[in-house]
């Protein structure tokens, strides 16, 4: 059986750890664990997801959940409860949902003192580049043994579209990147060209030939076939790695730090025009994926081409003469002595910038799509270099194990999932019975906060600050974020604020000094918080963009959501520290409300940009205004996004958006209830004041809520709620639990009820 472990990492030389691994998750399969009971129990939940795969498509995130459980013998004793039609809510019954709720989710704390949650993106680019660096290296049977195997082809088929493809996300319609890449993993994988569960391989390939080919795949699917030599990189639009010396109004720092780090190694191995071994699977890949003979392709009149599927965000004009002034003029010119000096110089550089990013996230790197690009590098460099068997050390950290098979985490939400768990149970008001989880996760916070910034030269590396900061996962991966560091920081606070015989000693002033620092730097002129960077580079930027199925991917940008969770923590920070840098946080402040003033949509929502969606983003911009004195009454935009809320309340008194109001960026009803929306919906409208006014809304959210709820306190798992680059979506498993949790938590707390006791 599959087990999750905990900080493991001590006993392996390739490995270093800040705080001694804490919060690190990996998986381990044991063949001899696990009683005939509990190996039953495993396969029904995989039977389970498969027969409803079209139903519901993100898993329910059971294999852990099960073995926390099953070790901290977990037995539900608080009775469910259920709200009639025509029955008011009572207040007994809305404290049994949230000790319901509460006791459960608390039980799935680690000894670390965080939750361990699924959190993995777009099938379509994720774990089949990490198999094919592996591939290319040589090392995929060693790393990936056959349980391994067993589980990754298990995800592939498991989320394989009725028509025969993949898409860029479980939810998405198939895309040619999706398909091309996930057959070319199966085949890597050892399935032969009509293998496969459901004949994923052959149902797979005829998708691919029907719509073209794969010289129709999108950029980065082209860059990897080329790498494995599947493709040629004739076919490839130029990623010239000189672009690191590039003068300052194009300069790398003006990237977004996501877009600069993956492009950095593509374009050192761009620069090398590298090839993996040709194989024989090679060859009969080479053979299977393209409807013309591969030696017969004409490799330069196909570097245009994508298909339709896979272009959310088409190339423009501008940019097909770009590509084709750096193709015909500059890289000719670079290949050829004396100009080839400057590209061997540029490519040693481009190798020095991608150890700096290594060392400096512990060979983690920054995200799952960048992790099999920086490794591969490192062993083009070196094969036998200690850098690569660092990155080896840390693949585990991306590998995630669920019912549905093995998938890649983009980098563990740990840190992130930790914050808002804490702020849910905070709510239940329940601290006499929860003090010890308040604790332990109090004790994650401070030994997960980021101590240090990068080393050198920041400026000359194209990094900012991180000491004071949190990350997403842990604090090994170094990567500072805004909205992290905020909800971490709100949390800090609000403990401090609470005896420490239940939730430990308060952080050190100094350190929510730092964190402080890290906030107010990421502002920017227009108030909003950006997430990892400063933002300010020129929109015109964007116009820029190689990638065909993201958006705004090229510059930094700033979002509501970051700019709420600074406005919140600092709120709290400045009334228990108010002689600290007071007037640039009432500054700060005072900018920052008026960003997310005047970014309000004409509907009244916000557009979330890492949750689905405006409802995600009216939340977080009503709870901002609640905190900063925008009232119902005094307020129009307070107004206008209850008007939305209300709006999009359906009949049967819950919400639900589809995932596709993200890339249109237009408000999209899911066409039934998502209980998270629900929750958010609910929260916002609390915040609002639409008690006062009217709670009917907020009850009849309140008993969709209630009544959803599992024997054992869960709920349900639905549809994807994460989001990144408007167009790819993300499975955040702990939300099902954190946010019903809050919303009844909130609801019991500030909602007047009904009581028999009254």
């Amino acid at each position: 059986m599959w087990k999750l472990k905990i900080g493991e990492g001590a006993n392996d030389p390739y490995l270093f750890s800040l705080n001694n691994f804490v919060g690190r998750q990996i998986w381990e399969f044991d063949p001899e664990a696990g009683t005939p009971e509990e190996r039953a129990e495993v396969e029904a939940a995989r039977q389970n997801f498969y027969n409803n795969r079209f139903k519901v498509r993100p898993s329910s995130d059971l294999l852990w959940r099960f073995q926390f459980l099953r070790e901290k013998k977990f037995k539900q004793t608080i009775p469910p409860v259920k709200i009639e039609d025509g029955e008011e809510i009572s207040y007994e019954k809305a404290t049994a949902a949230v000790r319901r709720a509460v006791s459960f989710w608390s039980v799935l704390q680690s000894d670390h003192g965080h939750w361990p949650a699924e959190n993995a993106g777009p099938i379509a680019f994720y774990f089949p580049p990490l198999v094919m660096s592996l591939y290319v290296t040589g090392h995929l049977n060693t790393v990936f043994h056959a349980e391994h195997r067993r589980e990754i082809l298990r995800y592939i088929y498991y989320h394989q579209n009725e028509d025969g493809g993949w898409g860029l996300h479980i939810e998405g319609h198939s895309t040619m990147i999706g398909t091309v890449l996930n057959y070319v993993c199966m085949r890597l994988l050892g399935e032969g060209p009509d293998g496969g569960l459901d004949n994923a391989c052959e149902r797979g390939r005829k998708w691919i030939l029907d719509h073209g080919g794969a010289i129709k795949t999108a950029s980065w699917g082209k860059t990897w076939l080329a790498i494995i030599g599947c493709y040629e990189w004739a076919g490839s639009h130029p990623m010239p790695p000189e672009f690191w010396d590039f003068p300052s109004f194009m300069s790398p720092a003006q990237m977004f730090c996501y877009c600069r780090l993956t492009y950095m190694p593509m374009s050192y191995l761009y620069g090398r025009k590298f090839v993996g071994p040709i194989t024989p699977l090679i060859k009969q890949i080479r053979e299977e994926i393209y409807n013309e003979p591969y030696d017969q392709i004409s490799w330069w009149r196909v570097r245009h081409l994508c298909a339709p599927e896979d272009a959310h965000y088409p190339h423009t004009r501008l940019q097909t003469l770009m590509w084709d002034t750096l193709y015909f003029g500059t890289e000719p010119l670079l290949n050829r002595w004396p100009f080839k000096k400057i590209r061997d110089i540029a490519i040693r550089k481009t190798m020095e910038h991608i150890h700096y990013e290594d060392e400096n996230s512990r060979y983690i790197t920054i995200g799952c799509v960048e992790k099999p690009l920086m490794m591969l590098a490192c062993w083009v460099e070196d094969p036998h270099g200690e850098a690569f068997k660092k990155h080896l050390s840390r693949v585990a950290d991306y590998v995630w194990v669920g019912e549905d098979g093995i998938k890649m985490q983009s980098f563990g939400s740990q840190v992130w999932d930790c914050g808002l768990s804490l702020q849910a149970v905070l709510a239940s008001d329940l601290i006499d019975e929860f003090g010890p989880v308040l604790k332990k996760g109090h004790e994650f916070l401070k030994e997960s906060q980021i101590d240090r910034n990068p080393s050198g030269d920041l400026k000359k590396m194209y990094r900012h600050i991180s000491k004071g900061a949190w990350a997403f996962s842990d604090k090994d991966h170094g990567w500072q974020v805004s909205d992290c560091t905020a909800e971490s920081l709100k949390c800090c606070l609000l403990f401090a604020m609470m005896p420490p015989e239940i939730v430990g000693q308060k952080m050190e002033p100094e350190k929510l000094y730092d964190a402080v620092n890290v906030i107010l730097s990421l502002q920017s002129k227009n108030g909003g918080m950006s997430a990892w960077e400063p933002s300010g580079a020129g929109s015109w930027l964007e116009w820029l963009n190689p990638v065909e199925f993201l958006e705004d991917l090229v510059i930094e940008y700033e979002y509501v959501e970051c700019t709420s969770s600074s406005i919140l923590a600092l709120l709290l920070f400045r009334k228990l520290h108010p002689g600290h840098r007071k007037k640039e946080i009432d500054k700060f402040i005072v900018n920052a409300t008026q960003f997310i003033l005047d970014i309000q949509k004409p509907d009244g929502s916000w557009y979330g940009n890492w949750g689905i969606c405006f409802i995600y983003g009216t939340w977080f911009a009503l709870v901002a205004l609640e905190a900063v004195g925008k009232t119902y009454e005094n307020c129009e935009a307070v107004r206008r996004g209850v008007e939305f809320l209300l709006n999009t309340q359906l009949e049967d008194g819950g919400w639900g958006e589809s995932y596709l109001s993200c890339p249109t960026k237009s408000y999209k009803p899911l066409g039934h209830t998502n209980l998270i929306h629900t929750s958010l919906a609910m929260m916002g409208l609390i915040h609002a004041g639409q008690v006062e006014r009217d709670p009917t809304p907020i009850h009849r959210g309140a008993k969709i809520l209630i009544n959803a709820q599992l024997d054992d306190g869960d709920f349900p798992q639905q549809e994807l709620m994460g989001v990144f680059m408007r167009n790819c979506m993300l499975h955040y498993s702990a939300y099902r639990n954190i946010f019903p949790t809050w919303a009844l938590a909130e609801y019991r707390r500030l909602v007047p009820l009904p009581s028999k006791g009254h």
